[in-house]
Order: C-alpha cells, then structure tokens, then sequence
C-alpha cells in the first residue's frame, strides 16, 4: 500500500492577472490535504473517496442540447492525473497494473462546507505523487508540477496553475505562469518525457520566507465560488475592454514585484502595503469588468481586519470563499476572530505548510 499527499492553499496576492503569461503571484500552502492511497488488485480497478462520492454535475442549456461544465468534478481532475502518469510511465517501459486508488480529503469540511482550497490541483497532484511511487517513477518536484500542470489544464482549459504550484512546494512561493500556447504547441512536437524535463518559457517558481513577525489569518466567508467561471467572465471583459484591462496587468506586476521584494526583505509593512494596493486593483477590475470578486461579506472581513491593524484581501478568484490577513504577529488578534464570528464570518486555524522531501 502506497500513501502521497498534497495541501491546500490560498492565493495570497496576484489574481487574475497570474492568469496571463510571466505575470506574478504569490500563493500559500496550507495544512489541509489530499491523501492518496494505491493497494494493487488483481482482478479490477476502483477510485473510491467518501467525500465526492455526492459530488454535483453542473450544465447548462445550449439550445437543445445539455452542456456539462466538468471543471468543478474531481473525478474528471484524478482520471487525467492518472491518464497522464501512466502514459509517462509507459514512455519509461513500465507496465501497467490494477490498483484501488482511495482519495481522503481535508480540503472541504464535513458537513460539505467548500474552503476554496484549491481541491482539484491538490488531488491533482496527490494522484500523480502515488501512481509515481507505486510504478516506481521517481519523479522530481518539477516534473511532478509539470505533469499535473497538463493533467489539470486538460479538464479546466483556463488558469494559472499556481495552485499546482503551492501544493507541490509548500510554503510561500513566488509564481509566474508558463506560456500555455508554446504548451499546446510542444505536446504535438515531444514525447511527455522529453516534455516534463525541458524548460518551460516564462515559468518560475520562487520560495519565500516570510518575516518572523508575521501572522497569517484565514476567514471564511461562505458562498463558495466556481474559479473556471469567474475567470470566464473576466476572459470576456478582457476582449470588452482591453486598454482598462492592460493597465490592470501593468499595475499589478508593479505592485506584485515590490510584495515579493517586501518577502526578499522580510518587510512586514511593505508586504502589507502591497496587500492593500492589490485590493484596490482588484476593486477596479470589478469595477471595469461587472464581475463581484469581493462580496459584502469579504468588504466586511476586510474592514474589520484593518480596524484591528491587519492588512487584508479576498483570496483568489473571490465570488465568496476566503478572505486572508497578514498582521503582526504581537497584535491581538482575539477581538478580531470574536468580531468575525459576530458577522457570520468563521476562522479557519489554519498554518503554513513547508514541504521538505
């Protein structure tokens, strides 16, 4: 029996425009995981998880016919993962077996609540990091990233794929997405080998250490958001408005470099400046583009976390979910977690998860 796993996380800074090609973000890991178990078997295969066993199929009317959207499914997000991996696998002469894959996750509460963790990159790569040790595959970090990149672009077609980053390097990192149509171009010119072990234009992926004396608070504020749909939506006011949309790009990569400086320098009010100068931008973008990325919930855990000292923002593509808090660590932070609670807003006790295999 084979176990991997892999966390969950936030977006910290940066959305949207990590979307575009070379455009920065910065993302946490969380302690919150997808586990994956791998026992061989030997007369059929199964994927078995208690927590999607009910899971929801969305569509929708076009004319006629019933559209289904699969990018909220993690099935559609683990039958890739292993597509994939056993196509590497087979390019590496291995053969294939039969196996009960078992998914556990943390990344969603019991009672059904969604966090907005980042659940399908992260049983992505979970499924990925197994399968790679039940074929005996040993895989790099970035060549697991890269696979699950392409296994996870497959079923959503949009996205940065940052959020396979911080489930595959833990911590804080530094994100800037890979161009998606040299991608395209490659997997019709190279063996998926030769694809994971080449380097990939305008991809980085940088480690932060945050400051000592900074704390990070994670807010819940329900109403769970569909990121493929939003980022959609965003697509259209991008083609709508192009100039109010290249001027969003440009700001944010100013303010995204002087963050991820602020990390470099272990600057908490610089990381906090920032924090608050990339809610502005994303207020604009919202404002340009018709799209809610902070709803009243979020504005109201936003402005009680700036009442008690922190600095605060919704976390990815917004529509609900998350808002997080980077505040000094030797501020009260009790008054505040009250206050939320006192709003409907619940705190999540979550921490940062480094990864150091």
């Amino acid at each position: 029996m084979i176990t991997a796993q892999a966390p969950g996380k936030l977006y910290v800074a940066g959305e949207y425009a990590v979307v575009e090609t070379g455009f920065p973000a910065i993302i946490v890991a969380l302690d919150q995981f997808v586990t994956v178990t791998v026992e061989a078997t030997k007369h059929f295969g199964s994927i078995v998880s208690e927590q999607y066993q009910e899971n929801s199929l969305y569509w929708q009317r076009q004319g006629d016919e019933m559209v289904f959207d699969n990018r909220d499914n993690p099935f559609h997000y683990i039958l890739s993962a292993i597509k994939l991996t056993e196509q590497y696998a087979r390019e590496l002469d291995k053969p294939l077996a039969l196996y009960k894959l078992y998914i556990d996750s943390q990344l969603d509460a019991k009672d059904g609540k969604k966090y907005g963790l980042g659940s399908s990159a992260a049983v992505t790569v979970a499924t990925i990091k197994a399968l790679a040790k039940f074929y005996d595959l040993k895989m790099s970090k970035d060549q697991i990233y890269k696979l699950a990149a392409i296994a996870h672009l497959d079923v959503q077609g949009n996205g940065s794929l940052g959020d396979i980053a911080a489930s595959v390097y833990g911590g804080w990192i530094a994100y800037r997405s890979f161009d998606k149509a040299w991608l395209a171009a490659a997997r019709n010119q190279m063996s998926l080998a030769d694809l994971i072990n080449t380097d990939w234009p305008e991809l980085s992926i940088e480690l932060l250490t945050a400051p000592a004396d900074m704390q990070l608070l994670v807010g819940w504020t329900g109403s769970p958001a569909s990121t493929s749909q939003l980022v959609d939506k965003i697509t259209l006011a991008k083609a709508k408005k192009p100039q109010l949309y290249r001027d969003f790009l440009t700001a944010s990569r100013e303010t995204l470099e002087k963050l991820i400086d602020g990390f470099r320098n272990r600057s908490l009010s610089s990381i906090q400046a920032g924090i608050r100068r990339n809610r502005e931008l994303l207020d604009e973008l919202a404002h340009f583009s018709g799209v809610a990325i902070q709803t009243p919930a979020l504005r109201q855990l936003v402005e009680l976390a700036e009442q008690a000292g922190g600095a605060a923002k919704s976390s990815g593509a917004g529509g609900g979910d998350c808002g997080i808090v980077l505040i000094d660590s030797h501020q009260a932070i009790k008054p505040l977690l009250a206050a939320w609670r006192d709003h409907h807003i619940e705190p999540l006790k979550f921490n940062v998860h480094e990864i150091n295999d």
